[in-house]
This record gives C-alpha cells, sequence and structure tokens, in this order.
C-alpha cells in the first residue's frame, strides 16, 4: 500500500452552497457534488476534524482522510425538509447522495457553528439530527467575532458563549473543534485552545484557520493543534487560484506532494523511513512502524 501515515491530509473549507455564487467562497450544488465525486475516485475517505486532531484516523488501507468543514452554519449546508431530513440541494444532502452512491466514502463532515445556526430549521432541531447522523457540531464563536480585535475577556467569552449555545440545545455535546472567523488567531494564540468564560470552560483539541495548503499529519512533528491549515473550496482559476481546493487535489494526486496513506491499522503509524516528515508527540500514542 505504500502506506505513510505523516504524509499531508486536505482540510477543505467550504460556505455558501447555492445556485448563484456571489463570493470568491460559495459554491454551487454541483460543484460539490463533482468536488466529492472527485474525492471518491481519488480514494479519499471523510473524516472529521475531530478524528484527524486527535490522530483517530480509522480508514481502510491504501485510503487518504479528508476533512470536510462548513463554516458559518447557513441554511444553504443545512436544511431538514418536512419529512425531516436534509433537503438534496443542501451541502448535507449533497454528500449523503454521493455516500449511499458510493458506500466506502462516509457521510462525515464538521460544521462549526455560530448562534442561531440553521435559522430556516432552527438551532435546536437542526444540530440535533446532526449529532443523531454522525456529523461533528464545531465552534465558530458566538457571533463571528474578529478574536484579534475583541480583546481577551471578549474573546475568551466569544468562543465560551459559542460552545454554551450548543451545548445548550444538545446536551452531551463534546464541543473540541474550533474554527476562528476570518482565520484570524486571538492574541495569545493559545487562547483558542484553552480558557473560561461565565461559568464555561473550553479545551479545544484543534483550532482552524482559513486557508491555504493541505495541514499536516497529526502524528507529525510539524503539526501545531492551535493553528491547523486548510483550503477553500474554489476552481482552478479565478482569485488565489494556486491556494485552491483544485490546485492543492492536483499536488496530492500527482505526488508533488506526499499525502497521508492510511495502512489500515489505527494503532499503528506506518511510514516509508525516507519520508521527509518526522514522528511529533503526538505519535507516541501509537506503536511507530517505519519500513
Amino acid at each position: 500500500m505504500r502506506a505513510n501515515e505523516l504524509g499531508a491530509v486536505p482540510v477543505l473549507m467550504y460556505h455558501q452552497i447555492v445556485e448563484h455564487p456571489k463570493s470568491a467562497y460559495d459554491r454551487t450544488p454541483k460543484d460539490l457534488r463533482a468536488e466529492l465525486e472527485r474525492l471518491v475516485r481519488e480514494g479519499y475517505v471523510p473524516v472529521t476534524a475531530g478524528e484527524y486532531e486527535t490522530g483517530r484516523i480509522d480508514i481502510p488501507a491504501g485510503a487518504h482522510p479528508v476533512v470536510l468543514t462548513f463554516d458559518d452554519s447557513t441554511d444553504s449546508q443545512l436544511r431538514l425538509g418536512a419529512d425531516g431530513e436534509p433537503t438534496d440541494d443542501c451541502a448535507v444532502g449533497v454528500l449523503r447522495a454521493v455516500a449511499r452512491d458510493h458506500p466506502r466514502f462516509k457521510a462525515r463532515a464538521t460544521l462549526f457553528v455560530n448562534g442561531d445556526a440553521f435559522a430556516a430549521t432552527g438551532q435546536k432541531k437542526a444540530l440535533t439530527w446532526l449529532k443523531k447522523n454522525g456529523f461533528e457540531i464545531g465552534n465558530h464563536t458566538l457571533d463571528h467575532a474578529n478574536l484579534a480585535q475583541s480583546g481577551t475577556a471578549e474573546a475568551r467569552a466569544q468562543i465560551a458563549d459559542g460552545q454554551r449555545s450548543i451545548v445548550r440545545d444538545v446536551p452531551g455535546t463534546d464541543v473540541r473543534s474550533l474554527a476562528l472567523p476570518y482565520g484570524i488567531q486571538p492574541e495569545p494564540a493559545d487562547l483558542a485552545l484553552t480558557g473560561s468564560a461565565s461559568g464555561t470552560a473550553y479545551k479545544n483539541r484543534g483550532v482552524y484557520l482559513v486557508g491555504a495548503n493541505p495541514a499536516p499529519s497529526p502524528y507529525a512533528d510539524s503539526f501545531d493543534p492551535a493553528a491547523i491549515p486548510r483550503i477553500r473550496s474554489a476552481p482552478a482559476k479565478g482569485k488565489d487560484a494556486n491556494y485552491s481546493s483544485t490546485h492543492w487535489l492536483g499536488q496530492l494526486s500527482a505526488g508533488k506532494l506526499t499525502r497521508y496513506t492510511s495502512d489500515g491499522d489505527p494503532d499503528h503509524i506506518s511510514y516509508p523511513k525516507d519520508t521527509a516528515a518526522r514522528p511529533g508527540k503526538a505519535a507516541e500514542k501509537g506503536e511507530l512502524r517505519p519500513y
């Protein structure tokens, strides 16, 4: 299999999924479906942000992990119909349709939510559905705040209040992944990892930026849980095309950047002895198998 569990992992970032994009961050349902189908063809299997950042990557031998993330908790990402299931044109509906067609490609993603998430469905109903169906609910702060401009106390409050809003509506939810609004880190950066406000403590295992390249393996010494890069889903042409998902997926599939390839055994970490990446502290949790 030429397993290499020190290779790079694409963490893809999506926002609005709409028929008529108005921003470089928007994609159509057709665009999303095409990108997911590409991931299927190239041997990727989705894992959640929580599974990635903790190294719980349990996918078949030879497969490559991909993390699908959605910011801002919009109706275009999740909208439940009268039958209580996602509509066909929302992002979760498109993802589930691809997973039905390709059973190895799991319907797994992390949705980073703000307050009043998924307004058309209602936050409590939407978050309850996500948790019940195996999706990860991540924190995107309560008000989509610029944490660098908020001041220390307000930054802590935005993160803690975002977590409290989720747990209030879906008790027992373990909120441990945070996407930074605008990709801007607070000062100091580790404030995004741990803190508390108004009686709510948070301890995030992964903090996600906005861009603009593949993320290191969680087992590599270059992995930084306070600054995990993501790749904006975008076509090969247009603004910042060299940072797009189309560009980076091409680099990974062509072998110009070594990608994470699973050995199929989540209890061991396999990698070629001549690979450029080196094991980090997280790799100590598993048995190393250089070959």
